[in-house]
């Protein structure tokens, strides 16, 4: 961005409140996605790109590993496809390995296999925010605060007219504009002039809720149980201070709603004791939600990111940003670098 003027917009009174604060802390190694997809190349670069910056910046991080368990004979197929899939997107360090191997390698767990993922990792995402904020400044960007787009005109020139409310609602003009707010990306897309009918895809809600373990958990490493439909499955992930919680399960809801129904708990049992049948009766406590800027509906194919840049969407001097949701903390260095690219 040398040369140019940026301003960083934010509705919220902080950075990060949402999408970027409200998920699993996970540096994720490449392992779901569909060869070619936008996902699969990002997250395996935005891995390494990652990696490298927090230990440029002596930033709070793990390289744990996870272990993607089969909870039955019948799943253990599951983990051959998985681990294909892995090695077409570039992740060659996964090894299966059978259950008494991987209850050698966790005692607490009780399952047929798993795949073991060394590349997988654990971050302070807020502590990662705060650095990528002070780079930008550094480099003479300006943070706004409360201040939402109301309507974007599409000037003769190419440059785009922004009309903004919040606590001093003014009007900028500029020349390039990246739309990256996450569940408000299509909201705000909407606002704007000249983008090609159908470009915009529908916001849709995934909820995920978490719940924490009320004592120390008997793990070192992230569990994963086989994917499922809309998310990861409900995981136990660790934070850098050894505290374990749970989740998050998939929750479709018409508007963004951050409270965790206690209730839901139960099926959090359930799906925890598949593979970690000595969780304890009412160790389970509601922690904190985040929702999935999904741009499908439940019972879909997964999208893959979106990057929608002026060959896509026809108006010049905009780059939209579409349904990202995980992987896009570890992807986030090199969807960066895409933006860049498209702004040259």
């Amino acid at each position: 961005m040398s040369g140019r003027e940026v301003l960083i917009l934010e509705k919220a009174g902080d950075f990060g409140t949402e999408t970027s604060a409200r998920n699993s802390e996970v540096i994720h190694a490449g392992i779901y996605y569909p060869k070619g997809s936008v996902k699969a190349q990002d997250c395996v670069r935005g891995r390494h790109l990652l990696y490298d910056y927090l230990r440029a910046r002596n930033l709070a991080h793990r390289q744990c590993g996870k272990l993607i368990v089969a909870s039955g004979d019948h799943q253990v197929g599951d983990l051959a496809s998985i681990a294909g899939r892995a090695r077409d997107n570039g992740v060659d360090d996964l090894v299966e390995i059978d259950g008494p191997a991987t209850i050698a390698m966790e005692p607490a767990l009780d399952v047929s296999g798993a795949l073991v993922s060394p590349s997988t990792g654990i971050i302070d995402s807020h502590a990662y925010m705060v650095s990528l904020l002070g780079d930008s400044e550094d480099h003479g960007a300006s943070l706004v605060l409360q201040t939402t787009v109301e309507r974007a005109e599409l000037l003769p020139d190419g440059r785009s007219r922004l009309t903004c409310s919040g606590a001093e609602p003014c009007e900028l003009v500029a020349e390039w504009v990246v739309n990256c707010a996450g569940l408000s990306a299509p909201l705000i897309a909407e606002k704007f002039e000249g983008l090609t009918p159908g470009s915009v895809p529908q916001a849709h809600y995934a909820k995920g809720n978490y719940f924490t373990l009320s004592r120390r958990a008997p793990f070192s490493r992230l569990i994963y149980p086989v994917p499922e439909p809309g998310g990861l499955g409900v995981h136990l992930t660790l934070d850098l201070a050894g505290l374990a919680r749970f989740g998050p399960d998939v929750e479709w809801i018409d508007t963004p709603d951050y409270q965790v129904d206690p209730a839901r708990a139960d099926a959090f049992y359930e799906a925890i004791r598949a593979y970690w049948p000595g969780l304890p009766d009412a160790s389970l406590h509601p922690d904190y939600a985040g929702i999935r800027p999904k741009i499908v509906a439940a019972g879909e194919p997964n999208a893959d990111f979106v990057i929608s840049t002026p060959d896509q969407h026809g108006a010049p001097g905009q780059v939209h940003m579409f349904g990202i949701e995980s992987p896009g903390l570890t992807a986030s260095l090199a969807l960066a670098e895409r933006v860049v690219s498209a702004l040259d």
